[in-house]
């Protein structure tokens, strides 16, 4: 059985204001490939790869191309998901 991998990616960004500050985090996913195969014959085709899987380790070359399908990660359908999280102290 092949061993899938999936590339999650998390940026943290700090943002500071007088009253209150928030913390935010943002996770990046890449979903399926949307590469059109059937471009060059005027046509339309996926290959139906349904997620990015990495081909090495973070970091390096293999990291931005899929196992599954062999395309750029750039072809693959992205998705951010942006939680914030606040942290208000109100006077009582």
């Amino acid at each position: 059985m092949k061993k899938r991998q999936v590339v999650l990616k998390r940026d943290d960004h700090f943002y500071t204001n007088s009253a209150n500050s928030s913390f935010a985090v943002r996770t990046v996913r890449y979903g399926e490939c949307q590469k059109n195969h059937a471009a060059n014959v005027g046509g339309y085709a996926v290959d139906g790869c349904r997620e990015f899987m990495a081909c090495g380790e973070e970091g390096t070359e293999d990291a931005l191309r899929c196992a599954a399908c062999g395309c750029h990660r750039n072809f693959h359908r992205r998705e951010v998901q942006a939680e914030v999280v606040s942290d208000c102290s109100s006077p009582t």
